[in-house]
């Protein structure tokens, strides 16, 4: 297996952008090992950067690795690429993946406007650690978490790390139907086809504006 293709810099994967190779450099710094480093990673993007998923959906700024750096924050599309381009800059073969999924605990406004509770291109990352893939998802911020009651997505390198079915409080939380693959880059074109097909109002608007994380603890407490 050749490991080119996953160690060069992509159009949304963007590991030869300053921002990126300055963001893994700085959080991987000092530690003994690749593994070590991908974890610092890992755990800085996920908790870093904040998950939200009000943001413009047309704009490839927010599919962008460099994009998520420069404005902090991003959905799960983003913040997959951020994570891919950091492990490629320290020199760890990364890809991103993507499942449909269903998910049960979402803000009521993003629901109405989506109008459905599937959420098409759930993206993680696919890193090549100790001579296999293995999956990371840093979507889902420690802080958000705590507010809503889930399990936060832990990775320690062996083990795929993928949403719990369950929140703590035994409720449902995440399906995973389809398995869409892994791919080298972001497949933006074909994702922008599928989310104007799926969420019209959304794409029309170019998504929402408001606090998500505000809005999604509101609805666990009515």
């Amino acid at each position: 297996m050749t490991m080119t293709e996953f160690l060069q810099p992509g159009r949304f994967i963007d590991s030869d952008s300053p921002q990126v190779i300055a963001f893994a450099r700085q959080v991987s710094a000092n530690a003994d090992s690749d593994l070590d480093r991908v974890l610092r990673l890992f755990e800085r993007i996920r908790d870093g950067i904040v998950y939200d998923p009000y943001v413009d959906l047309t704009d490839p700024q927010n599919y962008r690795a460099s994009g998520i750096i420069e404005r902090g924050r991003g959905f799960c599309i983003g913040k997959a690429a951020l994570l891919a381009a950091s492990a490629r800059v320290i020199g760890v073969p990364a890809r991103v993946g993507y499942a449909d999924v269903k998910n049960h605990m979402t803000s009521p406004r993003l629901y109405a406007h989506q109008k459905s509770d599937l959420f098409l291109w759930h993206s993680y990352a696919d890193l090549y650690l100790g001579g296999r893939w293995v999956k990371a998802t840093p979507v889902f911020d420690l802080a958000l978490c705590d507010k809503l009651g889930l399990k936060p997505l832990e990775f320690d390198g062996s083990s795929d790390s993928l949403f719990h079915a369950f929140d703590r409080a035994g409720r449902r939380h995440m399906e995973y139907l389809n398995d869409r693959g892994t791919f080298a880059d972001v497949p933006f074109e074909q994702i922008q086809v599928d989310f104007r097909r799926a969420y019209p109002d959304l794409m029309r608007t170019g998504g929402l504006a408001g606090d998500f994380h505000a809005e999604a603890v509101a609805a666990t407490e009515n």
